[in-house]
């Protein structure tokens, strides 16, 4: 005999599920194969030559063997059960693939703000840089003031 669950006042109740369960993500990847085939050339050759054959079956063969007669309720039926199930697939690869995107889109905007900031922080280095340099002595400014000093040392040795 199981044992009765102890109830809890302070943490909310669990929420109750009736019916199947199964993999959402396992479903949704089911229901991209199938979009993806649904929208192949391949799928439509075949769709179409299932249709020509049905037909051409219906018609040209003898009337005990033909199973769905003009007007062809049955592949309307059939035609109609495929688009009511191939719609909403199609929708869940779409929102799953919106998803996706919108994960990349987040992704490429925190990668865009890691570059700026880099690039910012590289700029402000590049200006130390140039301040820095801007103090430094560079060749010419030594050359002329050593000849500068040359030149007064001649001058005091001449004297």
């Amino acid at each position: 005999m199981a044992e009765p669950r102890e109830v809890r006042l302070d943490q909310p109740k669990g929420a109750r599920r009736t019916g199947p369960r199964y993999d959402t993500e396992a479903f949704g990847r089911f229901a991209e194969t199938i979009a993806r085939f649904i929208g192949t050339a391949r799928f439509l050759v075949l769709q179409t030559a299932v249709v020509i054959a049905w037909v051409a079956w219906n018609i040209v063969m003898p009337p005990s063997l033909r199973f769905d007669e003009f007007p062809f309720i049955f592949l309307t039926l059939a035609l109609s059960l495929q688009a009511a199930y191939a719609a909403p697939l199609i929708l869940l690869a779409q929102n799953r693939q919106t998803d996706r995107d919108r994960i990349n889109l987040d992704e490429d905007r925190s990668r865009t703000e890691r570059t700026r900031e880099d690039i910012e922080y590289l700029a402000r280095e590049l200006a130390a840089v140039r301040i820095a340099l801007g103090e430094v002595a560079t060749r010419d400014f030594l050359r002329s003031e050593l000849g500068h000093h040359l030149d007064l040392m001649r001058k005091e040795t001449e004297r």
